[in-house]
């Protein structure tokens, strides 16, 4: 084909195909054949759909955008070099796949201005889009009036065959058909073409009849290759349907363009090779040099700037106005986007003296949720299907639920994972919500991946877990957390928090609110069981993450460190020592990354070197404790599975006991 045949669109979809072939030609790493043959439904959404402004990437009511076949990356950054994002420039796209490039291997939103969320793992995507979906819906009907729309704007999913092969997505999928989230569009890339060959070999299921199972508006465009008209159709008819979301499932070739590697796995994950990069050139009638954009195309892409600009007018001018006739609304609306708290909002959160009554720390974060949701409109959330376990509705604020989207309480039903990185969605949503998710702490290991991907990807969410040890009882060891704690302390920038009472929940609660606030999750473990409040424990240290609940006079000859319900343990355990003579010291180490980010000074007036005889006690395992009680020191800990019993008997029967903890501290002590 000549290129003097080709309109500006065929050659702004060229281009899309060949600044990722020749990206990933210059790295020798990265999937070419999804950006070959989803280049035509990307083109027709950017150019012809979707409403953003490339030089404000984080204007408010901008259209959001997820690659959820993340692989495919170069898609996304030819898009944003095309349209004029400022953030991925031609060298970048050179760059591509190297350090600290703007350009990486997969879309990560704190690298790349325009990427709205980080998909790497298959299926977190679209689940994160439908979190960014219920973000919309939710901000619509609290603040959108009759006279003025200042929340108005469409998520758009590109997902592949592997996206609709993970569990997660249909666990997403599943619950946006429930809730008729009809701002919600995804384009299934059908492209039949997986890693290990033919999608036949694995997945072989009527995914059109599965979606409109679960409740959305199902499309199909039979060719997606070069049927540009069918595709534009297609999202029009999407738009027009506002009470389901819509997927579009769209029949591409995988490398089009490709004339001996398109519809073949050779193309999916690995460069065409210098001779395969030529003959698609001829193919495609390409005759420009590697990273080469004619001008008159770019000059026909950036007319996305000027669109940008206007569309962020208009929304200006509109929230001007709105913010005229409803200055309450408007002010709460603006500060969610600024980031910040309400004044004094910290000053809702309970304190607690030793005579007041021994509670679950799960019934103190009950307490803390509902204190914090009248000053912090902007939390939104729930459980897994355990609600009245977990113990997170926001009393009398009403369901989320189709044609109630004002309404903070989400039922995910069960659906950990999918939960997870929906939570991730509306964090990475940029309104300023906080959302919070809920299932048992064992639980967290399935929605792992939406954890890691929240610390990864910095998304303020608030992972609320209950039932934190063996001390949940009669389940038995499927249901008993053991390892669970050591592998999430072991992520990176999250911050696992293991309050020991009701003041040291309060604390973790203002620990979670900030770093959500900063964009960072906290994970917080509650007991089932009932704990008393001690006289040591402070709202305010729990920042510190470790500090002196009670000191001996001098220099102690034994530390006790605890976390949770065993911090009791340690403190009756130190006033029976301290009455035989001894000198001794309970350290509440409810946070380990937060303890050991204070200075040394701190740490050492807290854990001293000197002091070498020290005692952890914590139901759960010793993995990492090493770190703190030192080769000389000891833990009452378990490593190994739990047993179905009463709580209380489980934690006897594995010695979490005083007398145990005085026996091991005596031993310590010679």
């Amino acid at each position: 084909m000549a290129v003097a045949t080709q309109s500006l669109e065929e050659l702004s979809i060229n281009a899309i195909r060949f600044l990722a072939v020749d990206a990933i030609e210059k790295a020798k790493s990265g999937h070419p054949g999804l950006p070959m043959g989803a280049a035509p439904m990307a083109f027709v959404l950017w150019n012809r759909f979707m409403r953003y402004n490339p030089k404000n990437p984080k204007w408010f009511n901008r259209d959001r955008f997820v690659l959820s076949a993340g692989h495919g990356s170069m898609l996304q950054y030819a898009l944003l070099y095309l349209t004029g994002y400022d953030s991925v420039s031609i060298e970048d796209i050179k760059q591509f796949r190297q350090w600290e490039s703007q350009t990486p291997g997969h879309p990560e939103n704190f690298m790349t201005a325009g990427v709205e969320v980080t998909t790497g793992p298959l299926g977190q995507g679209i689940a994160n889009g439908v979190g960014l979906a219920i973000a919309e819906a939710h901000l619509a009907a609290k603040y959108n009036k009759p006279d003025a729309k200042i929340v108005d704007h469409y998520t758009y999913v590109i997902l592949g065959d592997g996206c609709n092969m993970e569990g997660v997505s249909g666990e997403a999928a599943s619950f946006a058909g429930h809730l008729g989230l009809g701002k919600l569009i995804a384009l299934y890339d059908d492209n039949h073409i997986s890693i290990d060959g033919s999608t036949d070999v694995a997945f072989t299921e009527d995914v059109s009849k599965r979606f409109e199972a679960y409740g959305w508006h199902v499309l199909h465009v039979k060719d997606g290759n070069t049927d540009l008209e069918a595709i534009h159709k297609a999202i029009e008819e999407a738009k027009a349907v506002t009470d389901k979301p819509t997927m579009i499932k769209v029949t591409t070739t995988i490398g089009y363009g490709s004339p001996n590697k398109s519809n073949t796995a050779g193309v999916h994950g690995a460069a065409l090779g210098a001779d395969e990069v030529k003959l698609t050139r001829e193919t495609l009638g390409w005759e420009h040099e590697p990273f080469v954009v004619p001008q008159d195309v770019l000059d026909y892409t950036r007319k996305a700037v000027e669109r940008g600009a206007g569309y962020e007018s208009d929304w200006n001018k509109t929230f001007s106005d709105y913010k005229a006739k409803y200055p309450q609304e408007a002010a709460e609306f603006e500060r969610y986007l600024s980031g910040k708290l309400a004044d004094g909002w910290d000053k809702v959160l309970p304190s607690y003296t030793p005579e007041d009554k021994g509670l679950p720390t799960r019934k103190h974060s009950e307490t803390c949720l509902n204190k914090l949701a009248a000053v912090i409109p902007e939390l939104i959330g729930g459980s897994a299907d355990l609600t009245h376990s977990n113990l997170t509705e926001i009393k009398g604020k009403g369901d989320f639920q189709k044609g109630q989207y004002q309404n903070p309480n989400i039922h995910f039903g069960v659906r950990e994972h999918g939960m997870g990185a929906i939570c991730n969605g509306i964090a990475l949503h940029g309104s300023g919500l906080i959302p919070y998710g809920a299932t048992f702490l064992i639980f967290t290991d399935y929605m792992r991946a939406p954890i890691r991907l929240s610390a990864l990807s910095q998304a303020g969410a608030i992972w609320v877990m209950t039932h934190d040890s063996i001390g949940q009882g009669e389940d038995g060891p499927t249901h008993q957390p053991i390892e669970t704690l050591a592998s999430l302390r072991a992520i990176p920038n999250l911050t696992v928090i293991r309050p020991a009472d009701g003041n040291e929940t309060s604390g973790a609660y203002k620990v979670a609110i900030e770093r959500a606030k900063n964009n960072a999750p906290t994970l917080l473990a509650f007991t089932r069981q009932n704990v008393p409040n001690l006289a040591g424990t402070s709202i305010e240290n729990v920042a510190k993450g470790g500090y002196i609940v009670v000191d001996s006079d001098g220099t102690p000859d034994l530390i006790l460190i605890g976390t949770g319900s065993e911090l009791n343990l340690c403190v009756t355990a130190a006033e029976k020592l301290k009455a035989e003579g001894k000198k001794v010291r309970v350290v509440s180490l409810a946070a380990w990354d937060l303890f050991d980010a204070q200075d040394a000074a701190y740490k050492e007036s807290v854990l001293p070197k000197a002091v070498t005889k020290r005692l952890a006690v914590e139901a759960a395992s010793s993995f990492g404790w090493h770190k703190y009680v030192g080769s000389e020191g000891d833990t009452v800990t378990i490593d190994r599975f739990g047993a179905s019993a009463p709580g209380g008997i489980c934690l006897e029967k594995f010695g979490f006991s005083v007398d145990n903890v005085l026996a091991k501290a005596k031993q310590l002590l010679g």
